[in-house]
């Protein structure tokens, strides 16, 4: 980012400069482990750590001045208190977007955000200087870090906004001011934060509320609920999908065990990442891409070479196992179109097909019936082994047993580290392996469990 005092930050945040606030920032910081010399150190309160612990080691390593929300001691260093820490970083990041020329493109949705955010960084970057969110940074933290963490000749910013009550997302657009504000998909997710679907649709679609003079909505076109939404909002977008009435339409949509392609204006795309959902996701990204001036050639041929992202469909070759890792999130629909690939991988492969699931978090009170759900689908994809860990294990186990046409193999852990215990005696050469499962089950660690048992 560009400098700016310490003196003007204070006004921009609504600080009281102290006597030694004379000097300026080049950059903002919220981990002193990470803090470079120049930055302004936010000191945030998490619900395992108080950054305040860590504002000595934010100036030892050579911090410009720091945020604070509590009264202390401060030894004469450049402090500016306010009332709410992260409050301070959304407003400083909100005028700064302001101030600067580049285009925000950002995208939110119930699947998806991060591969298609990387899909259309991957595309973007060979024609202008572009900044994207370092990780999933869709939070009301990483949202201001992601734009205040562009340099002087940034061109776009692709960002994240992500969710899990109402309000957040039309937040963090009026921090964002996207010139383009996509939605991937919506889904039945975060339901005990949300209720039901109409309430998440009506979550995402606010990010139209941040929108800039003449910015662009692209929503997914196969989603009639979501079409709707915004019809009845008198809402102008533009819509991606397969439906003969989207305005970026895909056709000879075509789906194999690692890859997929379709046709857009005559060109074919290939995308090589495994399931339909990555399909969707390339095309979310054409459309993004489009409004920004690339044409569909260099699209295709930029997504030649598209790489997975670690945990979103990821496949790994460990020793005599294949392993799809997915575990960095789930819902419902996720997991239908993982067990989708699992069960085309399987078909081409001819290996034993192997789920290592577990639950699927934030659901609510439809908990019980989504992962009853869950197991009709996963016997529906001629899950073999089924091993399952959490609170919902025994009822998604016993709807798989119950509908399945096959005589699945299954059993129950209490949690992934009594699952990661016991592999050794289920797992064996030749497996295709599923692993998947919301963030809270920490099922990373199956992965790493059979990398080091097969590898």
């Amino acid at each position: 980012m560009k400098e700016y005092s310490i003196e003007k930050l204070a006004l921009i945040i609504g600080a009281k400069p102290t006597a030694h606030s004379d000097g300026t920032i080049a950059g903002v910081s919220t981990d002193s482990r990470t803090t470079r010399p120049g930055d302004c150190f936010f000191a945030i309160k998490g619900s395992n750590f108080d950054g305040h612990d860590y504002i000595d080691k934010a100036f030892s390593n050579g911090a410009a001045c720091a945020v604070v929300s509590k009264e202390g001691n401060y030894q004469g260093r450049p402090i500016l208190q306010v009332a709410d820490t992260i409050k301070a970083l959304g407003e400083f990041a909100k005028e700064y977007r302001k101030s600067e020329n580049f285009k925000v493109a950002a995208i939110t949705g119930s699947a998806g955000k991060t591969t298609t955010r990387e899909m259309i960084y991957h595309v973007l970057k060979n024609h202008f200087n572009c900044h994207q969110a370092p990780k999933s940074f869709n939070t009301d933290i990483g949202v201001p870090l992601t734009l205040l963490g562009t340099e002087a000749d940034c061109q776009i910013v692709i960002a994240e906004l992500g969710s899990n009550h109402p309000g957040e997302i039309a937040h963090l657009s009026k921090i964002a001011q996207p010139d383009i504000a996509l939605i991937t998909n919506v889904q039945p997710a975060h339901l005990a934060g949300f209720g039901n679907l109409q309430a998440i649709i009506k979550e995402k679609v606010s990010i139209a509320l941040g929108l800039r003079e003449k910015g662009t909505l692209i929503i997914n076109g196969d989603i009639p609920e979501l079409i709707e939404f915004c019809r009845k909002k008198g809402l102008q977008s533009h819509t991606f999908g397969t439906a003969a009435s989207c305005d970026y339409r895909a056709e000879n949509v075509k789906v194999t065990a690692f890859a997929g392609s379709f046709t857009i204006e005559e060109t074919e795309v290939t995308v090589p990442l495994p399931g339909v959902g990555n399909l969707q996701n390339a095309l979310a990204a054409w459309a993004v891409c489009h409004k920004l001036g690339i044409s569909i050639r260099d699209f295709a041929e930029a997504m030649q070479t598209i790489q997975p992202v670690d945990g979103r469909l990821q496949v790994i070759k460990a020793g005599p196992l294949f392993i799809l890792d997915d575990c960095y999130n789930a819902n419902p629909g996720s997991m239908r179109n993982a067990l989708e690939c699992l069960a085309k991988i399987n078909l081409a492969d001819k290996g034993r097909a192997v789920f290592i699931c577990g639950d699927m978090l934030e659901l609510g009170d439809q908990s019980e019936q989504l992962h009853k759900k869950l197991g009709e689908a996963i016997a529906a994809a001629g899950v073999e082994l089924l091993l399952a860990a959490g609170e919902f294990a025994k009822i998604t186990t016993e709807a798989a047993k119950k509908t399945a046409a096959h005589n699945p193999e299954t059993a129950c852990f209490d949690d992934t580290a009594l699952l990661c215990d016991e592999l050794r005696k289920f797992i064996r050469p030749g497996d295709i392996i599923l692993v998947k499962g919301s963030r809270g089950c920490k099922l990373e660690r199956a992965v790493e469990k059979l990398k080091k048992l097969f590898s």
